[in-house]
């Protein structure tokens, strides 16, 4: 095996902590919110899955706040049967289908690595872009659309003052804030405020639900009624059947717990001998997590389904209907009192309030995987707080666009979570194919199809969704863009390696503290290219005669890629000695190379170039988004910005 001796640290040195403020350090920390498997003392860290499965289940569990009502709007009576097939889809479509994602992606992305995988350079890229887009669209309008809806529940409570009513906008906003100021101190606080919230909730809404079957049981006239509008309505039960097949669309907000389910992954603690590419344990817990999640939810649906559908009039549910949107809030009330029902909004209110932490829990985990890999967001998106604080400026201009309006927010909402779902589901569907697993891939390839006509039934009926979700993608993509155009000089590696061989070469070509370098592209690889090379730099670069020289050939990698670590090695080719190694970017990968042999041997680098032919515009683009082009006056803008001081910086030579 070659010995490889590694450099590290190569971008500019950031202040030292005595430096820097105390709020910027504050900021900066890097590891607050950030995934680890073991701590200091190879402990496993992290929460148990239960204690996730809380904080993904602000976001699903948090729609029995709504889910029931809009079940009996869309289906009447039907409502029941439609909730069944939606519940058959949870459990025989949707959940296997993230429980694969869970296995393969095991770190938070979802589908969407899955499907970067699947798709080179920039065209997978821009496609994780799209998908990010809608992952934005989710997240965000659910921290948005549930703090409205937290705010209707406060204002529409019987005991709320008066004068609440009409300042939505403002308790939306206060609202928001409340929630990333919790994420501001940390993830512990959330992840038991969420347990907390969640065992009370379910607690109370198994209370009116049990006492609505008891009131069913000892007076079943509202079943009979039930019965007989349902067969007056539909005497066929195949007729049943296709138009609750047909109104399901309209049910699919009941799936949203499960991308959240895998975003918030990287939370679920792990088991002793787990590695970062295999962690077992955290797969097992979310496996865990997403069937106990499935089942509870589907046990809850059903049964507010029926107990709702036949408990209150069907104009309560209509648009300024008292149980519009609130249906078990109205059984509560009508069931158990107003003091109960009360506490029954309170606790309402609260979990929808803190449904956003779970999605905020899935931006702060893809974000900083995702934007600043692709040299598209800055550096400082590694750190979770100031993340947050852009988050929640997000969350208020979102608020201020829409007045804080629940409805207006649905449909973008609801085409958020379907896209998400049906990227998983193709994603799983190719990786079983791949697999050789044919009768998975048959399988997976219906449930696309059921979530493509969910998502294209949702888009014909509220396009308003696509295009929320559009600017979304725009203004993803725009800003990455301009982002990768203005960090396009940085020192774009991780790391450099060097084998032994290539020390042995760097050692034998330096003459005293200088080392010759002639910068050659490995495509012409003749002795007669490299002797011209060799006499091309003698004569325009007034290199000396029997001075030894070494070559660099920088191939190039995945240009989409913004960084990575650079494994330099040494071969000789024609009797001459040559550094070899692949990078996304030519200019950069030389530059960190010079500064890495600068750093490690005390030896300084002078590199000779050629003038690039060509546009010099066009060659700028090949720059950015191709690696290559303008390849001397890059490498040299690349050493200015690593090294400030002229003394100590590599030389650029260009004839």
């Amino acid at each position: 095996m070659k010995k490889q001796i590694r450099s590290t640290g190569l971008a500019k040195p950031a202040p030292s902590k005595a430096q820097a403020s105390r709020l910027s350090r504050w900021l900066g920390d890097t590891q607050i919110g950030h995934e680890s498997t073991v701590d200091s003392a190879g402990k496993p860290v992290g929460n148990k899955w239960w204690q996730v499965m809380c904080l993904s289940g602000l976001d699903y569990f948090s729609t029995l706040g709504y889910q029931p009502a809009i079940a009996a709007l869309a289906a009447g009576a039907l409502a029941p049967l439609a909730t069944l097939i939606l519940v058959a889809v949870t459990l025989g479509a949707a959940l296997p289908v993230y429980r694969r994602v869970a296995r393969e992606s095991p770190h938070g992305q979802g589908s969407i690595a899955m499907l970067e995988r699947l798709l080179p350079h920039w065209k997978g890229k821009l496609f994780v872009l799209a998908l990010l887009g809608f992952a934005a669209t989710d997240f965000m309008i659910t921290i948005t659309l549930s703090s409205a809806d937290a705010t209707a529940h406060i204002i529409e409570n019987p005991i709320t003052p008066e004068w609440f009513h009409g300042q939505q906008v403002i308790i939306t906003l206060i609202l928001i804030l409340l929630l990333g100021a919790l994420f501001l101190r940390g993830f512990h606080e959330v992840i038991w405020l969420a347990v907390g919230l969640v065992a009370t909730y379910l607690a109370l809404n198994v209370v009116v639900i049990a006492t609505a079957f008891v009131s069913l049981i000892q007076n079943p006239a509202p079943v009979d009624h039930w019965w007989l509008n349902l067969t007056a309505e539909h005497s066929n039960p195949w007729m049943m059947i296709a138009i609750a097949l047909l109104v399901f669309p309209k049910l699919a907000l009941g799936l949203s717990g499960f991308e959240t389910g895998v975003a918030v992954m990287p939370q679920i603690r792990s088991r002793a001998g787990d590695t970062e590419t295999n962690p077992l344990g955290r797969i097992a817990g979310a496996k865990k997590l997403l069937l106990t999640a499935a089942l509870t939810m589907s046990v809850f649906l059903v049964t507010s389904s029926i107990v709702t559908t036949m408990l209150i009039p069907a104009p309560e549910f209509q648009p300024g209907g008292a149980a519009n949107g609130r249906a078990l809030s109205f059984l509560a009330h009508n069931i158990l009192g107003e003091g109960f029902g009360s506490i029954y909004d309170i606790s309402t209110i609260l979990i929808l309030w803190f449904a956003g932490a779970s999605a905020m829990a899935g931006m702060l985990n893809l974000i900083p995987r995702y934007l600043p890999r692709f040299g598209m967001a800055p550096e400082w998106a590694r750190a979770i707080r100031p993340l947050i604080l852009v988050l929640i400026g997000v969350a208020v201009v979102i608020t201020l666009v829409f007045d804080a309006s629940v409805d207006a927010q649905g449909a973008a909402y609801a085409t958020g979570v379907l896209v998400l779902m049906t990227s998983a589901a193709v994603a799983v569907c190719i990786s079983a194919k791949r697999k050789g697993q044919r009768w998975q891939a048959i399988g997976f390839g219906a449930i696309s199809v059921i979530f493509l006509y969910t998502t294209g039934a949702n888009v014909v009926e509220r396009p308003d969704g696509i295009r929320i979700a559009g600017l979304f993608i725009v203004g993803i993509v725009l800003v990455s863009l301009i982002s990768r155009f203005r960090r396009s000089t940085e020192l774009r590696a991780t790391s450099v390696s060097f084998d032994e061989a290539a020390l042995q070469l760097v050692r034998e070509s330096a003459e005293g503290s200088v080392l010759r370098v002639i910068a050659h592209e490995p495509v012409r690889m003749s002795a007669a290219r490299y002797r011209h090379k060799l006499d091309h730099a003698r004569v325009a670069s007034h290199l000396p005669e029997k001075s030894s020289v070494v070559f660099i050939e920088i191939k190039v990698s995945d240009f989409s890629d913004f960084a990575q670590d650079i494994l330099v090695t040494g071969i000789t080719r024609h009797g001459f000695p040559i550094l070899q190694a692949s990078a996304p970017s030519i200019p950069t990968a030389i530059a960190a190379i010079a500064i890495a042999i600068r750093d490690q041997s005390g030896i300084m680098p002078h590199i000779y170039f050629r003038w690039t032919e060509g546009d010099p515009v066009r060659n700028l683009m090949r720059f950015i988004f191709l690696g290559q082009g303008e390849i001397a006056p890059l490498t040299r803008e690349v050493l200015r910005e690593a090294e400030p001081a002229v003394g100590k910086r590599p030389w650029v030579h260009v004839g």
